[in-house]
């Protein structure tokens, strides 16, 4: 499996099993609560931001592709930058909110139902899709820029098809899978994930000359481990993997590792 498909493999799993989640949990209180007609509200709401999500990720990949060479750069740094934030969000957010986001759909589902408030229950459906497809056709976007190729449609569908298939097995099938596990794996390397993406996105900001390369290269190794071939490129792919950095890109993949990892040892504390 090359480095391509594993991350988009993880970063589609890790989106679709958020959002099957969420969907799961709104079709089962309908059906708990009687109101089974409001299931096409919720499946045309969720198509209708899928469909949204696509046409922003051909939107962002057109303007990269039209732009000249030192744009092209700016933008491709600036959509690795913000991915690696909005990845590092997700982060924090899921482990924040594992334990919590079921009773609060569940309420807000509820309070909509007892208000006949049909747009409430659309609007639900819709931008929970509607976020995370945004993020999952900026993520793709960010992971295609700096592997050099495209989103893997094998790890895509791949990914989409586990998590759903989780989710039917505790909505479904009744069956008690642990959650946190798979959050917390994901999460390391998802967090590994927007550390590379936040060092590429440097390096495209120096390619623009937008920020200045402090002692470049600091290192070549890529006489031991090339970024450009075998295992190397699998790196990259994933990780961002680079034979000869910046100090600067140095510097701020192992400082942000560093600062993300210990901000979430002491959030995951008991008090």
């Amino acid at each position: 499996m090359s480095g391509t498909v594993f991350a988009t493999f993880v970063v589609v799993f890790r989106e679709a099993l958020e959002v099957s989640l969420v969907l799961g949990i709104i079709l089962t209180l309908l059906t708990r609560l009687n109101a089974r007609r409001y299931y096409t509200h919720v499946f045309f709401s969720a198509l209708a931001a899928l469909i949204f999500s696509f046409v922003v990720g051909t939107w962002l990949s057109s303007l990269a592709e039209a732009s000249q060479e030192k744009a092209q750069a700016l933008i491709e740094g600036s959509v690795s930058l913000i991915a690696a934030a909005v990845l590092t969000y997700m982060f924090f957010w899921m482990e924040s909110q594992a334990k919590t986001i079921k009773s609060g759909i569940e309420s807000r589902i509820e309070t909509a139902l007892s208000i006949r408030d049909d747009l409430a229950i659309v609007s639900l459906a819709f931008f929970a899709v509607l976020r995370e497809g945004a993020e999952t056709v900026l993520f793709l976007k960010a992971v295609a820029i700096q592997s050099g190729e495209s989103a893997s449609w094998l790890g895509g569908l791949s990914g989409c098809g586990l998590a759903v298939a989780i989710v039917c097995l505790i909505f479904v099938g009744g069956r008690q899978i642990p959650l946190r596990p798979l959050f917390r794996g994901t999460g390391f390397l998802i967090v590994l994930m927007a550390a590379g993406l936040l060092a590429y996105g440097i390096h495209e900001l120096e390619e623009a000359k937008a920020i200045p390369a402090i002692i470049y290269p600091l290192y070549n190794i890529n006489g031991i481990l090339n970024d450009k071939e075998g295992i190397g490129v699998f790196l990259k792919a994933l990780f961002g993997y680079n034979g000869n950095p910046s100090l600067t890109e140095f510097l701020a993949y192992w400082s942000y590792f560093g600062l993300v990892l210990a901000a979430a040892f002491r959030r995951s504390r008991p008090v």
